[in-house]
């Protein structure tokens, strides 16, 4: 028989953390002590939020300091500008979501019982 889910503010182990969790038994090909990749994705989103943010705002104002005449032109300096902004903003999602699953498996409590 299958355990019961795990009640609001009780941690839920790596095998559940997922936004669906597993659904079929072990085929016993992957291992047992398989670690989660969480740690490594929170370190490098943590380091890429800012450098991409940072970056966005250093292209976005060489692209309004520039002339068409410039090298490189106008239109690449705000291409650049827009991709760092969209990698920026895929970094914080990712933050977020490793937070909300990093928070739910160690379980904290709610202030509310």
């Amino acid at each position: 028989m299958s355990k019961p889910p795990a009640r609001h503010g009780e941690p839920v182990g790596r095998a559940r953390s997922g936004m669906i969790g597993r659904h079929f038994p072990r085929t016993g090909t992957e291992p047992a002590t398989a670690q989660s990749s969480l740690g490594l994705r929170l370190l490098l989103a943590s380091i890429f939020v800012p450098v991409f943010t940072a970056a966005t705002v250093l292209f976005g104002v060489w692209a309004a300091n520039s002339d068409h005449s410039d090298s490189p032109g106008l239109g690449p300096l705000i291409g650049i500008a827009v991709v760092c902004g969209i990698l920026a903003l895929l970094a914080a999602t990712d933050l977020v979501v490793i937070l909300r699953r990093l928070r739910r498996e160690r379980g904290t409590r709610s202030a509310t019982p």
